[in-house]
């Protein structure tokens, strides 16, 4: 394929300093309000009192010795006491890095990120370690003047922000310094797409661990607006009770609204649909967002043809939002229009490459060996391994990937050679090819090593192998082939190698039904057992594939 590309909009002006607006500007907003909830029900502060109890909090920090540039650590789940560290290092010039919870040993992190302090929860307090619980106090402790915050400068675009971690379930764990120049530019091309203000309440139950969650605590302090915290757990309790206008999930997320609402018998008639769908959100929703793994066109056509927008994206965490369906430029199926900031291009394998002003980085500062070189090209672009096209109109479609990744509808991502490995273990099995792009969870096809290989044998080795499984690598149905992959029939190449996408077209009928019958949301909330596996028969396929 030759290659493609599209610029940045000439012209383009430098955007507002949000950064700066929130570190070096006293929040007067007693209008718009943070919703969180608590064990006792929901709680608010208005604007005004979140930034004078960030700003409190800020004191107590630079009390301990955290200085602007310092790094700290909050290892925890949503909860108001993340939002009030995370604006107290605004304050101080600080870099918080979000982690999650449960994954790392809390002195592992100190150390690989150099880390001031690290707050935590569930963790007795040790050396840098700190019990995240204690933040409110700070927050709320009259004794301290937020005006004795020492004064500093504004922030230099270039001033590291942020600390991004990706999920490391695609290798080693890597970590990404985000630019100040990169949150001003991204944040400003949101808000131009979509105009939040004053009427607006944000619902945000992605983890605040990441970074572009944060953002929508931003936006409210600087264009005015109301925003609610929640969690996968408590998102409809909590929509019900704030009344959101925005809701900011994955498609996973969208897959579970639609189940919930055509489990309760889904009007065929539009204007019914969305006022069954209104009434699963909290009724006042005027539009929805998703991106960090693809959508299917199903559920995106559930939500837009009822008139409940559902506007799609993409990005990554190395080039933050990179193109985003929006009002007045909508195409179902697209992830939207490039941003004006940004520019792709193909190179001549036809993988995507993106590029553009303030970049998050030109490189992984924490990696395994290699990455950089993979990721990061010397011009400072990021090879995305996606393949993808831009239509005559200018909308950006992603057709897939190139590796051998699977982006789950839950937006985790897993490198599913390994466990492929895992599966081979098993006697019964002989090969087998794993599927679950965009889906809820992973499905397998499975070449059985026997002809006469009992379904329910197999079915219980696999339940009995999730169980060593991170829930998000786990198999929670099983496809078994009439006969085993061969070159012959085409699902193994000359080096006997997986055809991958041969398997998925020869089997897709029986994905697809696997998915129908067993829609399971599977979110991680709980640790308990995995669906029962559910042995299907596969077409036999004995003709070799076209070449």
């Amino acid at each position: 394929m030759a290659e493609q590309s599209t610029g940045p909009v000439p012209g383009l002006t430098t955007p507002p300093d949000v950064v700066s607006t929130i570190a070096l500007t006293r929040c007067q907003d007693t209008a718009h309000r943070i919703w969180f909830r608590e064990e006792d029900g929901m709680r608010s502060l208005s604007l005004a009192e979140l930034d004078r109890g960030a700003a409190r909090v800020a004191c107590r920090l630079h009390a301990a010795g955290v200085r602007a540039r310092d790094r700290i650590g909050i290892m925890s789940r949503n909860r108001i006491e993340w939002v009030l560290l995370d604006l107290a290092a605004v304050k101080l010039g600080a870099v918080v890095a979000g982690v999650e919870p449960g994954r790392y040993e809390p002195e592992q992190v100190i150390a690989d990120f150099g880390l001031t302090l690290l707050f935590t929860e569930n963790e007795p307090e040790r050396g840098a370690v700190r019990d995240i619980g204690g933040i409110r106090g700070w927050a709320q402790d009259e004794g301290t003047d937020p005006a004795a915050l020492p004064g500093r400068e504004a922030y230099d675009p270039a001033d590291v922000f942020a600390i991004k971690q990706t999920s490391g379930s695609t290798g080693v764990p890597k970590g990404i310094e985000a630019t100040v120049a990169s949150v001003n530019r991204s944040m400003a091309a949101v808000q131009e797409m979509f105009h939040h203000g004053d009427g607006d309440n944000l619902l945000v139950f992605l983890p605040t661990r990441f970074l572009q969650q944060r953002y929508w605590i931003y936006s409210a302090l600087v264009n005015g607006h109301d925003v609610t915290l929640a969690d996968r757990i408590t998102v409809f309790e909590v929509a019900q009770a704030v009344h959101p206008t925005v809701i900011m999930g994955v498609p996973g997320f969208y897959e579970q609204v639609k189940a919930r609402v055509e489990a309760a018998g889904a009007p065929a008639d539009p204007a019914a649909r969305r006022a069954a769908v209104q009434a699963e959100l909290g009724g006042a929703v005027r539009y929805l967002w998703t991106g960090s793994a693809p959508a299917g066109r199903t559920v995106l056509d559930f939500f837009n043809d009822c008139g409940v927008p559902l506007y799609e994206g993409y990005g990554l965490n190395e080039t933050c939002i990179v193109a985003k369906n929006h009002p007045g430029a909508v195409r179902v199926g697209s992830v939207g229009k490039v941003l004006p900031h940004k520019r792709i291009r193909f190179d001549k394998d036809g993988i995507l490459i993106v590029g553009g002003l303030d970049p998050v980085n030109t490189h992984y500062t924490w990696c395994g060996p290699g990455a950089n070189e993979k990721v990061y090209l010397p011009t400072g672009e990021v090879k995305t391994f996606d393949i993808g096209h831009v239509d005559e109109d200018g909308f950006l479609y992603i057709d897939g990937r190139v590796d051998d990744i699977v982006t789950l509808s839950s937006a985790l991502n897993i490198l599913v050679p390994a466990v492929e490995e895992r599966l081979r273990e098993i006697p019964e099995i002989h090969d087998c090819a794993v599927f679950g792009d965009g889906k809820p969870y992973l499905t397998a096809v499975v070449s059985p090593a026997a002809p006469d290989t009992d379904p329910e044998s197999l079915a219980d080795a696999v339940s009995r192998l999730n169980e060593q499984l991170r829930y998000e690598q786990r198999i929670y149905a099983v496809v078994v082939a009439g006969e085993r992959f061969s070159v012959d029939n085409g699902l193994l190449n000359a080096q006997f190698k997986l055809v991958r996408a041969e398997i998925g077209r020869v089997f897709g009928e029986d994905l697809d039904l696997v998915y129908q019958k067993h829609a399971v949301y599977n979110d991680g909330s709980t640790d308990g057992a995995p669906v029962l596996v559910t042995a299907a028969v596969g077409r036999p396929r004995t003709q070799k594939a076209e070449e």
